[in-house]
């Protein structure tokens, strides 16, 4: 049985939004680990890692309460409730240094093992100081069909991807050193073999990824499939579930049957929002194990129906809830209180028609991570812009659909209304010509405007507010005279169009050959919404970080926000030209704040709303 990803959440709560959740929460999954084992006699329990950070009981347990001699984190409390067998570490386990790890890991009463994090590095892996055992052999006994129990030594490696020493540079650097996924399992198998082990299986904290071993790679679950030893695997890190239909196609993997390379492998998604199992049915052949047949599958907390509403699938372990309850109080005590304060309103009134203070902040902390990603590479002094949408600006959602956080504190739940989604961070390489194809899609905002005439309508209601990206860093100007190069939906209708206009960069025009970094997320890197091509484009970086995150330490790390607004995109002028669109009615509080935009309140609009006119 597999848990993987849990990134602290226990409580069926997503403490962003402090509203109960049925999408997540170990309690969940437990009631599915207590079922299982009541199926088979026979069982072990393991998780992939990513364990202690990732929602804000994570961040109040290291920044706040800490780990003192006697405590035990919650997260690992619950584990040792459940009666884990093993572990392995994730890469957003050193997120807060390495004398945090270590103590937290010091209250499991499992073993928690990662072959390729290493302390002091040999000429082979056999041979390194890790940071934590390599790998560990469970003694176990075993109950055949008749009814006779039997020994077995149960192999358990671990692997976290290399990139941490890259994505907690700050914490790790002159400290350990990482070793390649691969090799490190090719070095360690043997071994492993020699002192007994009848069964390995490896926690792999990494995605099923490019199907050849490329020296260091991230997601490396396929071409540690292919080595010998290897009896079954699972993986994790990218989030995803498998088996699943989205790994159809791919080479070497059977996303049906749960298989790579022949090897049974199973994901168990994210957050607890799923169970992974694989049965082994083995034999004894002569004085050795072997294993003759798997079966794999994943089983969900919470499912969504025809109409799109969560359904659960499960009911909470009680018993787990009352050993993690005091942790959850002292977390909701902690979100709602204020990590950081705001001197100036952060809304989205007018982020559909003029620079936004709420993407600003999101725009800043973005620039600001990948710049401290990048430092030390190549792309340190490329260009680099910041993209940013509205997630919340009314639409069919209503009109109360609206960020609008106060001056004054800010507590993590005023955080989650600047980023809603739990995205995760991307940095890609672009040219000029994308740049400007990438506005000219978010341009399909907006209805074409005839100059001369009288309030025209402005916002096509098709276009969701958060395919309306506003690019930071770069300079440009929308003509709402001409005709959108996109349809709302983002298919081409126009390839001649031109809504851009005095597109630049530090002053100097934007030309197509020119390239910029773009620090995004991974639904847009990927082509989501259609804004960029993904096989036209290079991810140069993947963080392991949620934009909402890198927004919640980039307030923990400021303290106080006065967000200098761009004003980097405006209309262009037309002469004798209003049009009309309808917002929030609190927009009407904020409208003395607009910089370099003429708007009047003209009353209520529909579905309670309220309209406005902008004289262009």
């Amino acid at each position: 049985m597999e848990t993987t990803d849990l990134h602290v959440h226990i409580f069926p709560y997503d403490y962003f939004a402090d509203r109960p959740s049925d999408a997540v929460g170990l309690v969940r999954a437990a009631t599915h680990i207590n079922t299982a084992r009541d199926e088979c006699q026979n069982s072990i329990l393991v998780d992939n890692g990513d364990l202690l950070q990732g929602n804000p009981m994570g961040d109040y347990i290291a920044y706040e309460r800490g780990i003192n001699a006697g405590d035990i984190h919650p997260i690992i409390a619950a584990m040792n409730v459940l009666k884990y067998d093993a572990s392995t570490l994730g890469n957003h386990e050193f997120n807060y240094g390495l004398d945090f790890l270590l103590a937290a890991l010091d209250g499991a009463t499992f073993p928690v093992v990662c072959a390729n994090v290493v302390k002091k590095m040999a000429r082979s892996a056999r041979d390194d100081t890790t940071l934590i055992k390599p790998y560990t052999i469970l003694k176990r006994s075993v109950t055949d069909g008749a009814g006779i129990a039997h020994d077995i030594n149960i192999g358990i490696i671990g692997f976290v991807p290399p990139q941490v020493m890259t994505w907690d540079h700050r914490h790790l650097e002159g400290k350990v050193h990482l070793r390649d996924i691969v090799n490190t399992a090719r070095d360690y198998i043997p071994e492993m073999k020699e002192k007994g082990a009848d069964i390995i299986i490896a926690l792999n904290h990494s995605g099923i990824g490019p199907a050849q071993h490329i020296e260091g790679m991230e997601n490396a679950t396929i071409p540690l499939a292919a080595l010998d030893g290897i009896d079954a695997i699972v993986a994790g890190h990218s989030h995803q579930v498998f088996p699943s239909p989205m790994f159809e196609g791919i080479q070497f993997v059977d996303a049906q049957k749960g298989l790579v390379h022949g090897k049974p492998t199973t994901m168990a998604g994210f957050w607890g929002s799923h169970l992974g199992l694989i049965d082994l049915l083995i034999e004894r052949d002569g004085s050795q194990w072997r294993v003759i047949a798997t079966d794999v599958e994943t089983r969900p907390i919470a499912m969504r129906d025809t109409s799109g509403k969560l359904e659960p699938k499960v009911a909470s372990d009680k018993h787990l809830l009352e050993t993690a309850s005091k942790a959850h109080a002292e977390t909701l005590t902690y979100i709602r209180r204020a990590v950081g304060k705001t001197t100036t309103p952060l809304h989205s009134y007018f982020a559909q028609v003029t620079s936004d203070p709420s993407l600003q902040v999101v725009a800043d902390a973005q620039l600001s991570y990948v710049k401290d990603m990048l430092k030390d590479t190549e792309y340190a002094d490329f260009p680099t812009l910041s993209a940013t949408a509205p997630f919340k600006a009314g639409g069919r959602a209503g009109p109360d659909y609206f960020t609008d956080v106060a001056p004054g504190n800010l507590a993590i739940k005023s955080i989650a209304d600047l980023y809603l989604y739990p995205n995760i961070f991307r940095a890609i390489r672009i040219s000029g010509a994308q740049v400007k194809s990438w506005l000219e899609r978010s341009a399909g905002m907006f209805f074409q405007i005839k100059a001369g005439a009288h309030d025209q309508p402005l916002l096509n209601p098709d276009f969701p507010s958060y395919h309306f990206d506003v690019l930071h860093g770069v300079t440009y100007k929308i003509d709402l005279s001409q005709p959108s190069r996109f349809t709302a939906g983002g298919a081409l209708a126009d390839k001649n169009a031109n809504r851009i206009v005095d597109l630049a960069y530090n002053g100097r025009p934007v030309t197509d050959d020119m390239e910029f970094i773009v620090a995004t997320n991974n639904y847009r890197a990927s082509g989501g919404g259609g804004f960029i091509d993904p096989n036209e484009i290079e991810v140069i970086f993947e963080a392991p970080d949620t934009n909402r995150d890198i927004v919640v330490r980039y307030v923990l790390e400021h303290g106080t926000l006065t967000p200098k607004i761009e004003n980097n995109w405006s209309f262009t002028p037309l002469k004798g030209t209003t049009v009309t669109f309808e917002t929030g009615p609190k927009a009407v509080h904020h409208l003395k704040s607009l910089r370099g935009i003429a708007v009047e309140h003209l009353g209520d609009g529909t579905g309670g709303f309220a309209r406005f006119r902008i004289a262009l």
